[in-house]
């Protein structure tokens, strides 16, 4: 007698955690986690049961569940991923808090600069969060930025008083135009050592080497962003940068040797010095 698939049978026999297996299992039927429940025991077609185990054998290899599923919870948005960008971490979302609140009691239709945007998520989140701000994204990736398109026009209304959000492909500032200045210059860029064991290690194996490290010190991108900063902020705009958790002094330090003034660190959830900033007196 043939065995009947149901999402009992299959969640018992997965070999994942109980979480992964509903997360995939529930992206494969296209059912919402309340029917994983009062579903359990129905019988599945076979077509979405073969997706299921496709996606369970890919899954205990390592690959990524947002690689998987094409999708990642970020600042309470839902962002497209592909394995051309970074996967959003909520570690990161403490950069959009901070440029957030830099941008209080400025101007309406303040800029700010997104560089090495990725899935959009930073600069996409900056601007669900506040409509009024005009928001450039650049990354150095066609694919990326195809990426970051896809999520501004899922996420942001089509017409919010800040406009569409502008995007570029270049190598940090290289490619805008030489008059533009922002208001907040944010980034999250590859900051991991070239000889770092993690690279090699869970999800990063499946992320674009190029977006996670410099192939050098860990060091050498955020010095370009600082470098290029200060023609690029107006008088008291602020810079706020991403970094490893034990980055933190080295970057305000390269912030203060630039200029910057009120030059500090904030630190996210897990008390970890993860963001460094500073204010361009100009």
């Amino acid at each position: 007698m043939n065995t009947v698939d149901t999402v009992t049978t299959l969640l018992r026999a997965s070999p994942l955690p109980a979480l992964e297996a509903r997360i995939l299992l529930g992206h494969a039927l296209g059912w919402r986690r309340t029917e994983l429940i009062t579903r359990a025991d129905e019988a599945l077609d076979a077509a979405r049961v073969t997706a299921f185990r496709e996606l369970e054998a890919r899954r205990v290899t390592g690959e990524p569940i947002a690689q998987l599923i094409g999708s990642r919870e970020f600042f309470g948005l839902d962002f497209h991923v592909t394995r051309d960008v970074l996967i959003p971490r909520p570690e990161t979302e403490l950069l959009v808090e901070t440029a957030v609140q830099a941008l209080e009691g400025r101007a309406a239709r303040s800029r700010v600069l997104d560089l090495g945007t990725g899935t959009g998520a930073i600069a996409v989140s900056i601007a669900w969060s506040r409509p009024d701000a005009r928001v450039w994204a650049v990354d150095r990736s066609a694919e990326a930025l195809d990426v970051a398109r896809h999520n501004a026009v899922k996420l942001l209304e089509p017409k919010r008083p800040g406009g569409d959000l502008q995007f570029a492909q270049s190598d940090w500032y290289a490619a805008l135009d030489a008059s533009l200045t922002f208001d907040v210059i944010v980034s999250n860029p590859p900051y991991i050592a070239s000889g770092d064991p993690h690279l090699s290690q869970g999800d990063l194996r499946f992320e674009p080497r190029g977006a996670l490290t410099d192939e050098a010190d860990g060091l050498s991108a955020i010095r370009a962003i600082v470098a290029g900063a200060p023609t690029r902020l107006v008088p008291n705009g602020v810079l706020w940068m991403e970094h490893g958790y034990d980055q933190a002094e080295a970057v305000r330090a390269i912030l203060t040797a630039q200029g910057f003034a009120d030059v500090r660190s904030e630190c996210d959830l897990a008390d970890i010095e993860r963001i460094s900033g500073g204010r361009w007196p100009g």
